[in-house]
């Protein structure tokens, strides 16, 4: 099959390192693949045997037009089985590619919970025909497009996202290793936070949230929850907020507990050397980094942003957004539990082995495909 993945960029984020791993993992299986990046610039890998095009489209009306056309020249060239995009402006743009070129089936997959405003909304339902299939990656991201009547109920699925978990598999030596790169000691609570630094992330609610956990852990509270060593927290990413941040641990006195590491390519490693995962999002679509963190056999804590309870399940601490006591109180509870035993570790790994696998999830994706070819093909047949 001919696989042409369309993209609103390729720069850090989770829809698009998505994108790359779907790409990979179809063409490990035999199939052709090409990545049109509607965004000049690639932040992350794209694996090799995967053509990409990008066509650093300008956002202005003329720009838009030129894009199209230089997509619609690469689609009558390659001649793709389908055309599959992710993220809401490859999304309506793939859409507006079928007006101009005679198009295989195409899917359009969102990747956010808040997708955009009303004006957006309005153009996912005006180009809904002009696509096969719609999807979103949770199904709370799928009932709020309903709600605002960007798809109709009959032609919105759910399809999870996927991650590697040969990647993510807890390694005790890279633990011992990587603490001492980072200079924690063995006996160190240590707490980590992947993601990006914008407000929707909300690593404010987590930072305000730390002196109540570090005075528990230091024993100022129960003493049942003490621990020898200071627990640490770090934080892996990089974006507008990092000055904010850095402003606001200062001003609660916890330069010396709390690491604002940047964006970071070694995330198996820093998960294998925590003992608790959090994340303190207000909005997500389907957050991979909890599926990540699992699969590395890690605990976790998050509060209830869309996508969150399908993908840790029974198997974390969820608490309400925006509720600073409740996260405090979850991550000193995990961080005293610690990471567990062996089975414990091992049923957070089985469960994203069965939920989240990078490689069901495509082969799922590859039947999807198939499916709505022959659907097409019978509808040609029709009107012939």
């Amino acid at each position: 099959m001919r696989i042409l993945l369309i993209a609103t960029g390729l720069k850090v984020g989770g829809a698009e390192h998505q994108v790359a791993a779907l790409a990979g993992a179809f063409h490990a299986l035999g199939h052709a693949v090409a990545i049109v990046s509607l965004s000049p610039g690639r932040e992350i890998e794209v694996p090799g045997g995967v053509e990409v095009i990008e066509l650093a489209m300008r956002k202005t009306p003329a720009g838009f037009v030129r894009a199209l056309w230089r997509a619609r020249a690469f689609v009558r060239a390659w001649r793709p089985g389908v055309i599959h995009a992710h993220m809401v402006h490859a999304n309506l743009f793939a859409r507006a590619l079928t007006r101009i070129v005679c198009c295989p089936p195409v899917v359009c997959t969102a990747h956010s919970y808040h997708e955009g405003g009303r004006a957006r909304m309005l153009a996912y339902r005006l180009t809904d025909p002009w696509c096969a299939l719609t999807t979103h990656v949770s199904e709370a991201g799928r009932a709020a497009m309903i709600a605002t009547g960007a798809a109709p109920a009959t032609r919105i699925a759910v399809m999870p996202n996927g991650i590697d978990i040969g990647r993510f598999r807890f390694d005790a030596s890279r633990r011992t290793a990587t603490r001492e790169r980072l200079g924690i000691q063995a006996g160190t609570p240590l707490l980590l936070h992947v993601g990006r630094l914008v407000p929707a992330k909300a690593q404010r609610l987590l930072v305000d949230a730390l002196p109540d956990v570090f005075a528990r852990l230091d024993g100022d509270g129960d003493r049942s929850l003490r621990h020898s060593q200071p627990a640490r927290l770090l934080i892996a990413g990089g974006g507008p907020l990092h000055d904010a941040l850095a402003a606001q641990i200062r001003a609660h006195g916890l330069d010396d507990r709390v690491t604002l590491l940047g964006p970071r390519h070694d995330v198996p490693a820093l998960l294998d050397a925590a003992d608790a995962f959090v994340l303190s999002s207000d909005i997500e679509g389907s957050p991979l980094v909890l599926a990540e963190a699992l699969a590395s056999g890690c605990p976790v804590v998050s509060t209830d942003a869309p996508g969150v309870r399908e993908i840790v399940g029974g198997l974390g601490l969820i608490v309400p957004r925006g509720d600073t006591e409740a996260l405090a109180n979850a991550i000193a509870t995990t961080l005293t539990e610690g990471r567990g035993d062996a089975t414990a570790q091992a049923a957070r790994r089985d469960h994203i082995r069965n939920t989240c696998a990078l490689d069901t999830v495509a082969q799922h994706w590859l039947a999807c495909y198939v499916t709505l070819g022959a659907t097409a093909g019978d509808a040609r047949l029709e009107t012939t």
